[in-house]
């Protein structure tokens, strides 16, 4: 199968980063290549790309896709997350980053991965498929508590509990192996009208174990706040989220960065030394077109938000 994945918000994107031909950029999460692509072609020899992603597969298939570019891009297997010390040790200062949070049209369209509710396959849900945490240790070894925790937190899920406690339950009996089993418990945990009205019960659950596994809001907050910082001035962070969690992580990040001072308000004189370090291109998210919504499903949810570096000012 293919590893693709069609770019959400693509022209938004290259617009937002305002690409130097000769510049520094990142891509924090490759994919299939769509956004990579698009900066490649509008960089001269002096320019690079730094291209990261945790799953071994996107980085195969963007080496061969981007073969005729091997030239202005590094290849970095890794947590975007640890992104920042490779950029220290390297004194790099981005001209450009991009950020997109959601997750690939190949891991979910892939059954063997595990990330779909609607293909059968062994509970994974695993973006690196070297760590050992996977999605059947997360419904077959945590507390009931745990669980509950992690519906309710990540996947926004009212009935939370209900689906946590018929999981102990059967896991008395035999364990969770496939996702077809864990669809199965959901949605006999969900009410008839409730399904009605908001389509497949599964998508919160499968939503919430899949951030647990791939710890994808741990850190998000802390890691926007030091990338920003290690950007040259006037250089471009461009973020993609596809859910409420996500877009609350750069929404407060970004707030963060832009406040010149946290002191208390009643203080005479302001000690804390925080000063304005990003101007919010985009005070409300760009969303995407109707148009590219009939055309890409998965776009519906995206929002863009845009920063400029602000160093020296």
């Amino acid at each position: 199968m293919e590893f693709s994945h069609k770019p959400v918000l693509l022209k938004e994107c290259i617009d937002g980063l305002n690409i130097k031909p000769d510049g520094t950029y990142l891509d924090l999460t490759l994919g299939g290549g769509g956004h990579s692509s698009e900066i490649l072609k509008r960089l001269n020899e002096k320019g690079r790309l730094i291209g990261y992603d945790k799953d071994g597969e996107a980085i195969e298939y963007c080496k061969k896709h981007l073969e005729k570019y091997s030239d202005k891009i590094t290849f970095i297997r890794e947590d975007f997350k640890n992104s920042l010390s490779y950029l220290k040790d390297n004194g790099i200062e981005p001209d450009g980053v991009l950020i997109d949070l959601g997750i690939s049209s190949y891991q979910i369209d892939n059954a063997k991965r595990g990330f779909s509710y609607i293909k059968d396959a062994p509970l994974d849900m695993r973006m690196d498929q070297r760590q050992s945490l996977s999605a059947k240790e997360v419904i077959n070894e945590y507390s009931k508590e745990e669980l509950i925790k992690i519906f309710y937190e990540y996947g926004e899920e009212s009935f939370a509990k209900k689906i946590a406690s018929k999981i102990i339950e059967i896991r008395k009996i035999k364990s969770i192996d496939t996702t077809a089993e864990l669809a199965s418990v959901i949605d006999k945990c969900i009410p008839e009208q409730v399904k009605r009205k908001t389509g497949n019960p599964c998508k919160k659950v499968f939503q919430a174990v899949r951030i647990e596994v791939n710890g994808e809001l741990k850190g998000l907050e802390d890691f926007i706040i030091g990338i920003a910082r290690q950007m040259k001035n006037k250089a471009r962070l461009c973020i993609i989220s596809f859910h409420s969690l996500e877009d609350r992580a750069v929404k407060n990040a970004f707030k963060y960065l832009e406040c010149n001072c946290i002191c208390d308000k009643n203080a005479p004189v302001c000690v804390c030394n925080k000063r304005k370090e990003i101007e919010i291109i985009t005070k409300k998210p760009l969303l995407p077109s109707e148009k590219e919504c009939k055309e890409n499903k998965r776009a519906q949810s995206a929002k863009l938000r845009i920063a400029q570096v602000i160093k020296g000012e």
